[in-house]
């Protein structure tokens, strides 16, 4: 891998490969709506998408209810809204919502916000270093003409200027929820690779590198998309990045990107480009996507939670996207989500107003998967698949992989992730190797089946 010290850029670039990456876009919200329901109430709520039928829910208690009822409020305000409608081959909704009316706007510290807009973030001669040499490596797949490809893209339709596209979430998705009041949120105290974790109980499962005990901007690599198999709607199976910074269980702030395959969320099983954020280590705070305000959409061309359209296959041709997360140096110190080929695409930015920890620099970064294991303590593992479901040890084609894994450093530079260290939190079920040197630089595979004989 060609030395990565060299390259000081205002924006750091991604090289990307015929990307495959899934995502979703739509909102909750804080719209206030009353509720007259005893602690066991029913509520009727229509079916998605409107028409006559109509379908009773049970909810658990009246604030239960009155969430429900504030976020079908506020899912119809975004319909609304909406200038143009665009039919998805494969089922989505997208509506193109006009871009200052986007749902990260209802957040309080952000009222009276401007969208930030590409400017002047490219030089007159970026530099690539690491990035290009990872561009051709053993057949891997690389299309300079599309972004992200998605399936709601097969239309041909887009969106207008000054709009972006959001798939629309419905009530159904909302009622699929294992918790209305939850919507949309990672579980209480998920979501991270810990030092140390309780073998008896279920809960997320992690195969991740991460660097620790610097000062981190930002972080960059290419990772491979599979479609993974999930056991239950009440498990996923993503691969992302996460920048962190702050106490675990306390006040962690962490910003993730990456694809996801989850039945609960989207209602189907396919991988799809997906954010998330936290700035109170997943209590109260945050969300998936558009699900809440927060992150500030720009890209007009990519839906988030919308389905990847190409994915690797076992022994094929493999698909993978770059991502990368990094804090703008100018005052304002947004954090900035880019992904696609050449000089890529800026999705969009979390604003540093949202954090308390990450709003100076990240502590930590790491790369990798999670699984959520459903099953209680003491029954068999779950199925459900991390990556390909293959383990580490099958190598290219067959094992899910990071490849070009980087970070940004206080000059804002791309560097190798140097001391890049591995944790497998279930080894027997998900397990991680990996390496250095090459077109990839620092890279490693990751994954598994899950279930099996050496995870009973």
């Amino acid at each position: 891998m060609a030395s990565c010290s060299c390259s000081r850029i205002s924006r750091p670039t991604i090289a990307c490969r015929f990307v495959s990456s899934l995502f979703l876009l739509v909102v909750l919200g804080a719209f206030s709506a009353s509720a007259a329901a005893s602690a066991s109430a029913t509520a009727t709520a229509p079916r998605a998408g409107g028409g006559n039928g109509t379908r009773s829910a049970a909810f658990g208690d009246e604030e239960e209810l009155r969430r429900f009822r504030s976020i079908t409020a506020r899912l119809a305000r975004l319909r609304d809204a909406s200038v143009k409608t665009i039919q998805s081959p494969d089922g989505d909704v997208i509506d193109c919502v006009p871009t200052h009316l986007q749902p990260a706007f209802e957040h309080p510290k952000l009222r009276g916000h401007k969208p930030e807009v590409e400017r002047a973030y490219r030089e007159a001669e970026e530099r690539r270093c690491g990035g290009a040499g990872g561009d051709t490596h053993l057949g891997a797949e690389r299309d300079e003409g599309v972004v992200l490809p998605q399936a709601w893209q097969r239309s041909g339709e887009s969106c207008p200027e000054g709009s972006i596209p959001v798939r629309r979430t419905t009530e159904d998705d909302v009622l699929r929820a294992s918790s209305v009041r939850r919507f949309g949120m990672k579980a209480r105290g998920g979501g991270l690779a810990r030092r140390r974790r309780d073998a008896a109980g279920g809960g997320h499962e992690h195969a991740v590198g991460y660097v620790s005990g610097g000062q981190f901007y930002g972080a960059k690599a290419s990772l491979n998309v599979w479609p993974a198999r999930v056991a239950s709607p009440a498990e996923f199976s993503l691969s992302q990045i996460w920048v962190i910074s702050g106490a675990f269980g306390r006040d962690l702030n962490t910003i993730e990107a990456g694809w996801q395959v989850s039945p609960e969320l989207y209602g189907d099983s396919r991988p799809r480009f997906f954010t998330y954020w936290t700035g109170d280590a997943y209590r109260e705070t945050g969300c998936y996507n558009l699900h809440c305000a927060g992150f500030v959409q720009t890209s007009a061309r990519v839906a988030i939670g919308a389905a990847i359209e190409a994915v690797s296959a076992v022994a094929g041709r493999q698909f993978d996207v770059t991502l990368l997360v990094w804090k703008d140096p100018r005052p304002r110190g947004h954090w900035w989500l880019q992904l696609g080929s050449g000089g890529g695409e800026l999705v969009g930015y979390w604003p540093s107003a949202l954090f308390t920890r990450l709003a100076a620099r990240a502590a930590m970064v790491q790369f990798g998967g999670e699984v959520v294991n459903a099953r209680p303590a003491g029954a068999p593992h779950t199925p459900t698949q991390m990556g390909s479901g293959r383990f580490p040890a099958e190598g290219y084609a067959r094992a899910a992989y990071f490849r070009n894994v980087q970070v940004v450093d206080w000059d804002n530079s791309l560097v190798p992730a140097a001391g890049l260290r591995m944790l497998a939190d279930r080894p027997g079920c998900y397990d991680i190797a990996g390496g250095s040197g090459g077109a990839w630089g620092t890279y490693f595979y990751y994954g598994g089946p899950g279930r099996n004989a050496r995870c009973p």
